[in-house]
């Protein structure tokens, strides 16, 4: 069916309300994706027109589990939070290198650092699992904390492009390329209802797709406004870059180009900074990076749990000495302090 039938179709079962992006892969059969703000997306029977649904119960899932893991569960009150405890972990997965770093690299220190030991109980067992699974996690969390930084702060992201020599792009309003020029138009919620600008979506689409013939995905992100522009975001095949993306405007009334901006000649800020993404979730490595990754931060929670179960138990040992010192102080009246 043509695109405009299909994202006709997702608006009616939202009940007239309008869709903000449209996303359709190079693989006839698959279905196309309407999305509706940041919440919501249909996914729509590429050949009859049904409306799908919203997705599984899992992508509901995870979908939420997103929302907690990027701001507990709030954009507005947790992303400050989650940005301060990534930069916090960042912190002690660089201090915690450090104290790791073997004084003498013989064997019996490397595997002391190096090797869990199963066996051990209490506080050797602490130690040992802080130190060893701490020293094989820590270089994965560094990289996981420090493209997170890089997602939740703009003075992060924007230092990215300045220690490449490039300009950051502008983050609302006026013109710009790459991904804070998408940023700067992205759809921040619900529409408002009301009929779509009238455009040729088929004409839109088939305009992007010439533009790079070995495409594998497009989404269209549509003008809210009349007279508003479309942008194309254009999914490459994988180089060496797991992410390319390249992003083509182009007028809604005519599919003639306003301006083409090709991942190949992106400048090395803009690459880097979509290659953050895909390396803060593993994607860099595909499947094997995905489970490195996922291992890792599995493995995060025990340096957190031996080193809280070590403080305790320090406290509580600098808590009995101060006891057993004011027992002596009392039964020893010669050596309490005189005022």
């Amino acid at each position: 069916m043509s695109l405009g039938n299909l994202v006709a179709a997702a608006q009616d079962a939202r009940g007239g309300e309008r869709a903000s992006t449209v996303t359709f892969g190079s693989e006839p059969r698959s279905s196309v994706r309407v999305g509706f703000g940041r919440e919501a997306t249909l996914f729509v029977h590429p050949f009859t027109g049904a409306v799908i649904g919203p997705g599984s119960r899992t992508h509901t899932v995870l979908h939420v589990v997103e929302d907690w893991h990027r701001w507990l569960g709030s954009r507005d009150l947790g992303r400050p939070f989650t940005g301060a405890c990534n930069l916090a972990f960042f912190g002690l997965g660089i201090s915690g290198l450090f104290l790791w770093w073997p004084r003498a690299w013989s064997r019996r220190a490397k595997r002391a650092i190096t090797v869990p030991d199963l066996r051990l109980r209490g506080k050797a067992r602490d130690f040992n699992w802080h130190n060893s699974i701490g020293f094989w996690c820590a270089p994965v969390i560094i990289v996981i904390t420090l493209t997170g930084a890089v997602t939740s702060y703009q003075w992060a992201n924007d230092l990215l492009y300045r220690v490449t020599g490039n300009t950051p792009p502008p983050v609302a309003g006026g013109g710009g390329a790459g991904v804070g020029a998408a940023r700067a138009g992205r759809p921040e919620g619900r529409e408002k209802s009301g009929a779509a600008p009238s455009i040729d979506l088929d004409a839109l689409a088939t305009r992007a797709a010439g533009q790079v013939p070995s495409w594998v995905a497009i989404t269209l992100r549509l003008p809210q406004r009349p007279g508003g522009p479309v942008t194309a975001f254009i999914q490459e095949p994988p180089t060496w870059h797991p992410n390319p993306r390249s992003v083509l405007t182009l007028d809604a009334a005519t599919a003639q180009v306003v301006r083409w901006e090709p991942f190949a000649g992106a400048n090395l800020g803009r690459k880097l900074r979509v290659l953050v993404r895909v390396l803060h979730t593993g994607e860099v490595g595909g499947v094997i990076g995905q489970g490195i990754a996922g291992l890792a931060s599995v493995g995060g929670v025990f340096p957190v749990s031996t080193g809280i179960a070590q403080a305790c138990r320090r406290a509580r040992a600098w808590s009995v000495r101060r006891r057993v010192a004011a027992g002596r102080d009392l039964a020893d009246p010669s050596t309490a302090p005189t005022s």
